[in-house]
């Protein structure tokens, strides 16, 4: 065999490397194009959550700065898609006032939401003196002496789509809930225990993904 003929041999084989790889990338991107396609169609729509109720098993303003508290909440999901389900990826939940978290952060059980499923989580949250800002703690007292106090139940998250076998990347998910919890003549909260006041709340949360 020539040296001629080696070079030959050698230019055939590179040409059917660029070949196999020229078709490997072709379908990549038809198999890309063909999800993009799916998931316009499909449009996934982001999950609505409820906060049902809210049940105080205490709450201590007394000392300066500081709050003491325990809640019980029962918030559920629903997946409003026909066709996608979805996955909730380390789910925590924390109260806040005014923006400022006053409650430890507890942890959901990560869960799969099939299509037009709904999911229910009755977590408790709680902190032990927790420190707060001193205007805030004053404005805490004031409205607690007023009769209501607004609070914010936050979950955040991170949650996929699952569209037939495909499952997409994870996304960030926040989650917002008003609860007016009220005191005294004012309370509309229903005794269920020593020292415990149920809220039927049933407020739809702001979500975003």
């Amino acid at each position: 065999m020539t040296s001629k003929d080696c070079g030959n041999h050698g230019k055939g084989r590179h040409k059917r490397i660029r070949r196999i790889i020229g078709c490997l990338l072709v379908f990549l991107v038809i198999v890309l194009i063909t999800i993009l396609i799916i998931w316009a169609v499909l449009r996934p729509t982001k999950p609505r959550f409820i906060l049902q109720d809210t049940t105080v098993y205490g709450f201590n303003a007394s000392t300066q700065n500081f709050l003491t508290s325990n809640f019980q909440v029962t918030v559920s999901s629903r997946n409003p898609n026909d066709r996608i389900g979805i996955y909730y990826d380390r789910l925590v939940t924390y109260a806040t006032y005014r923006n400022q978290q006053v409650t430890l952060r507890t942890a959901l059980p990560p869960t799969y939401q099939g299509h037009n499923e709904v999911n229910v989580w009755s977590p408790f949250i709680y902190g032990n003196m927790v420190p707060i800002a001193p205007d805030f703690s004053v404005a805490l007292k004031t409205e607690q002496s007023a009769g209501s106090i607004f609070m914010v139940i936050k979950i955040d998250g991170r949650v996929r789509w699952k569209v037939g076998a495909f499952v997409s990347g994870r996304y960030h998910l926040h989650v917002r809930c008003p609860a007016y919890i009220t005191f005294g003549s004012r309370s509309y909260g229903v005794s269920v225990g020593e020292n415990a006041v149920k809220y039927q709340i049933a407020t739809r949360c702001r979500v975003s993904v």
